[in-house]
């Protein structure tokens, strides 16, 4: 039997569910530090000390690390099983489905401390349960993606489905940001008077619909009608080995690497810089971050079409440059000559075509990569390729949150927030790197 193309109302629910997981891990980088290490206009109380191991690093940039030692260890191993799968139903769909319960709970438990103050045990609570979150996302998360390369049939067709699956990542952001803004409507409809608790409602919500819409691609597409894949015969390590042994690759995965370390260090520091910097409410940053990625969804046509005719390579290269110029502006927050909401939208602007273009191609850039690899070896192992990617893009996330941490020992406060200007001057840096490892990437375009 031929295999179908995978018809609209099917893509859709296939990136509804990206949607899904964006929410929850936005949740995790958005509100975590946040929610622990709070600034004293916040109206929040610290829920972790701010001791310093080593001289440098604080208890919740640690904390933020050894989440990812298990998920570490978790993600090529889950790849491994999803490739090496013989499931009638599929080697994707069937292995996802058991994450998303797991997913839900171990989010919404982040923020449920042991004590509501300062204390070491909301330290080790912390750990286990973000342990269980990384572990629970990473089972869901590598299969879905391996789907991308077995979906699509053509490069065009990849960009395509990347675009869709970016409008859902970007969605899952908005409404990640918008959590004070839900908050804030649960203290008023519902009378909840400390905010402490009206986050807390707010992040169980969010976390129940990221998990139903989750479901979605699952319960709309039947993986063997549009997927013609044949179980990986290569044992984990030598499968490892293998997708490092592709030297474009490896530019790929360092330039992704330091890409979404920066990515973590913004997102991470949003309402900091909003409440902080420019002395506006948290609430801002919600409307801000929604306005940034409407904006980035009127580059998608422009991207695909540019794609398309010039190539992914000078796209990504240009969004790394116009990004390290944003990280620039972020070190002058609150002291160039505009008013501070101002500042926000000038910031907001320029950062909608990197978020868009390094939201689309890099997957499409990958999916290329993995197929090309499987017509030489004869190997069907994309979630490998993904896996590896994932573990790095983990990684780099959690390096951001873990250096923001770190660095709000020099200051998050109003009249001492050096550390917070620091993370321009770092996430300049990790920009620069990134555009010239990719320099580097060969990009084989079809004729």
């Amino acid at each position: 039997m031929p295999l179908q193309t995978l018809p609209f109302k099917k893509q859709i629910a296939y990136c509804a569910g990206m949607m899904g997981w964006s929410i929850m891990t936005n949740l995790i980088i958005v509100m975590l530090p946040y929610f622990y290490l709070p600034p004293s206009n916040s109206g929040l109380v610290p829920l972790v000390p701010q001791l310093l191991v080593f001289g440098a690093f604080n208890i919740l940039s640690l904390i933020a690390a050894s989440g990812r030692l298990f998920d570490a260890a978790y993600d090529p191993l889950i790849a491994s099983v999803s490739d090496s799968s013989t499931n009638p139903k599929g080697r994707r769909f069937p292995i996802m489905r058991w994450a998303i319960l797991p997913a839900v709970v171990c989010c919404s438990l982040v923020f449920y401390p042991i004590v509501k103050g300062e204390s070491l045990n909301n330290a080790w609570w912390l750990t286990i349960v973000l342990a269980g979150f990384f572990i629970s996302v990473t089972t869901y998360i590598i299969p879905y993606n391996a789907l991308l390369a077995e979906l699509t049939h053509t490069p065009e067709e990849k960009v395509k489905l990347s675009t869709f699956q970016q409008v859902g990542f970007v969605l899952g952001m908005i409404l990640g940001a918008l959590c004070n803004n839900f908050a804030d409507l649960i203290q008023t409809v519902f009378h909840v008077t400390e905010r402490f608790h009206a986050l807390q409602y707010t992040i169980w919500g969010l976390s129940i619909f990221s998990g139903l819409v989750m479901i979605l691609p699952i319960a709309f597409i039947k993986e063997r009608d549009y997927v013609d894949s044949k179980p990986t015969h290569i044992p984990l390590l030598p499968a490892i080995k293998n997708t490092f042994r592709n030297a474009n690759f490896k530019y790929y995965l360092i330039s992704d690497f330091t890409y979404y370390t920066a990515l973590s260090l913004m997102s991470s520091g949003l309402l900091y810089f909003v409440t902080v910097l420019l002395g506006l409410p948290d609430s801002d940053g919600g409307k801000f971050m929604g306005l940034m990625v409407v904006l980035s969804l009127v580059f998608y046509p422009f991207i695909n079409v540019s794609a398309k005719k010039f190539g992914k390579k000078p796209l990504v290269l240009l969004a790394f440059g116009i990004l390290s110029l944003i990280f620039v502006t972020i070190f002058f927050l609150g002291k160039l000559p505009f008013e501070p909401a101002n500042q926000m939208y000038l910031l907001v602007i320029f950062a909608s075509f990197p978020l868009a273009a390094l939201g689309i191609l890099p997957n499409a850039i990958l999916a290329d990569i993995a197929q090309k690899d499987t017509i030489e070896t004869g190997e069907n192992h994309e979630g490998m390729f993904f896996a590896v990617k994932y573990l790095f893009v983990k990684l780099g996330q959690t390096l951001g949150i873990a250096i923001f941490a770190m660095l709000t020992v020099y200051g998050k406060d109003p009249g001492n927030d050096y550390g917070l200007r620091l993370n321009g001057v770092v996430g300049f840096a990790l920009c620069l790197l990134a555009l010239l490892f990719f320099t580097r990437f060969k990009e084989v375009r079809e004729k």
